[in-house]
């Protein structure tokens, strides 16, 4: 009955309770309620048995110290309920993503999320996240609302904080010194588990983002390639100007392109056509946010972060600058990640631009619609358009597509992938490549409409690949450097038409298409295939180098 009427007056405010001992129970509650994805993880490094028992629960209360420790820090007479109820609210969502799609949070999930449109965000919620956020965000958080949290004066806080922080942190170093052999291959041999942990890796990566974007804003654009310009124009014999098509495609996997031998016919338009298909190209990143910007960035993968690339020009820019090429954008994802800031840009996710849409989805191919009038008014110059595709956007897969290409049955037709059996999941994703394959043949076919009058070609590369369960991981935007294949290795083919053909040893590129490529080819090949000269030209970089 005593514990009873105290949790009850707790509840409702009648009894005082300090900021150490509420900060104590929501460390213990994040342990317990928003981990479970970071000790499943952990178990399977450090199967449960007596031998590591002692070890998983020293980690359980080590985390707890550390978030004690952390909160402690950041919390004061005024800001302890607002902070708290903050981080629980945050860490639910976290925890439902981490939970059923194994999704990190790090500073570029955190990018996405910004970015993130309405539309994007409306697909993701479901009836499961709604318990998320009740359970874990707005009960607990309601709990800490009522307390009543004894104050103290500013001197007695001070002393309280330093007490509260010297004892989580002597409490961690036992934990570290009591177990020290598990701990020493915990912190170098599996580093990625600490990806996992709710909230302290979000707050990290969020202050990362934080620095790296408030940094940004003091920097102007610095120039790229000023000196380029189109060497056909020196040339007599060459009078047809180049038409050129670069799909930007959407979570494609490689190996579920039949073009690759995957047993499913997922590309059998693209089989009739005359096509080099990139067996072994890799991308920037394992999300679009990153992967886009660094795509067309002149900086290679290892070099490329966020800041180099909104601080210097793209290939774009590049282009731009010969003076004779027109560009435009047009954009069926999210956008384009500031790739085209300074180039014509077309959001086709708007109906009153794409007149292909129907129960909410605009399609790919809307972009293809009025493309001949923008040809027709550039008349005499080069033509680079971008289409970036919507793709295979999920979780929700089954929406990609129209019905009539939903050819592999059952199909998962919910967000909530952890409702749908593997082969569902899989249905749905193969069903938007065969739509993705229809777009491209139909990129490819109003191409050759062109054939007489221009150099024409199409390039496709995916900004990044899926995960489909494969060891519990779903969707995209894992850290690279543990990514898993699946979301590297990229769907990837070029088509030339006649007489760009001519111009190029197609047989020799052909040989090599089963060579090693990345994102970080395309920049140089965009130079070459528009003729460019320009001092930032890598010719070893240029897949069209023969």
């Amino acid at each position: 009955m005593k514990l009873k009427n105290s949790l009850s007056d707790n509840f409702y405010g009648n009894k005082k309770i300090t900021s150490t001992k509420i900060i104590i129970f929501t460390s213990i509650f994040f342990v317990l309620c928003d981990n479970i994805t970071f000790f499943q993880h952990v178990l399977d490094v450090y199967p449960l048995s007596s031998f590591n028992l002692g070890f998983l629960i020293s980690l359980g209360i080590g985390i707890s110290a550390v978030i004690t420790f952390l909160l402690t820090l950041v919390t004061s007479r005024y800001t302890t309920k607002p902070v708290l109820i903050l981080l629980i609210m945050l860490s639910s969502f976290a925890a439902y993503f981490m939970d059923n799609y194994n999704v990190v949070i790090d500073d570029n999930m955190i990018q996405n999320i910004v970015e993130t449109d309405l539309a994007e965000a409306f697909g993701l919620l479901n009836i499961k996240i709604l318990y998320y956020f009740l359970l874990l965000g707005l009960l607990p958080s309601l709990v800490i609302y009522r307390m009543n949290i004894e104050s103290y004066s500013w001197k007695k806080t001070v002393l309280y904080k330093t007490r509260d922080g010297v004892i989580a942190l002597l409490v961690l170093l036992a934990m570290i010194f009591s177990f020290s052999k598990f701990y020493t291959s915990f912190f170098r041999e599996h580093k990625p588990l600490r990806y996992y942990t709710n909230p302290t890796y979000y707050i990290y990566s969020a202050g990362k983002y934080i620095n790296r974007t408030f940094n940004v804003h003091e920097i102007t654009v610095s120039s790229l390639g000023t000196d380029a310009k189109v060497v056909e124009l020196d040339d007599e014999n060459d009078e047809y100007t180049e038409l050129i098509i670069l799909v930007v495609g959407e979570a494609a996997r490689a190996d579920h392109f039949s073009l690759n031998g995957y047993q499913r016919e997922t590309n059998p338009l693209l089989q009739q056509e005359n096509i080099i298909n990139f067996t072994q190209m890799s991308s920037c990143g394992t999300s679009t946010a990153y992967s886009v910007p660094c795509m067309f960035s002149f900086f290679p993968r290892k070099k490329f972060n966020h800041k180099k690339g909104v601080s210097t020009e793209n290939i774009l820019d590049v282009l731009s600058h010969t003076g004779f090429i027109d560009i435009l954008w047009r954009d069926n994802n999210s956008d384009s990640k500031g790739v085209a800031e300074r180039v014509s840009y077309e959001d086709f996710r708007k109906p009153e631009n794409n007149t292909i849409c129907s129960d909410g989805e605009c399609r790919d191919e809307g972009m293809l619609v009025g493309l001949d009038q923008y040809i027709a008014q550039h008349k005499g110059r080069d033509i680079l358009i971008i289409l970036h595709q919507m793709g295979n956007h999920g979780p929700e897969y089954y929406k990609r597509y129209p019905k009539e290409f939903e050819r592999f049955t059952p199909t998962c037709k919910t967000n909530q992938l952890e409702e749908c059996s593997n082969e569902q999941i899989i249905n749905a994703y193969d069903n938007a490549l065969l739509y993705t394959d229809y777009f491209l043949a139909k990129v490819i076919s109003f191409l050759k409409q062109y054939d007489t009058t221009h150099e024409t070609a199409m390039i496709y590369f995916s900004d990044h690949g899926e995960s489909l369960g494969e060891k519990g991981l779903y969707l995209h935007g894992i850290p690279y450097v543990v990514a898993p294949e699946a979301q590297t290795h990229i769907g990837s083919l070029m088509w030339f038409g006649d007489k760009m053909s001519k111009d190029l040893n197609i047989e020799k590129i052909r040989q090599n298409k089963d060579k090693k490529y990345s994102h970080d080819n395309l920049f140089q090949t965009l130079l070459a295939i528009f003729e460019v000269e320009t001092e930032v030209y890598i010719k070893d970089m240029d897949i069209l180098n023969n």
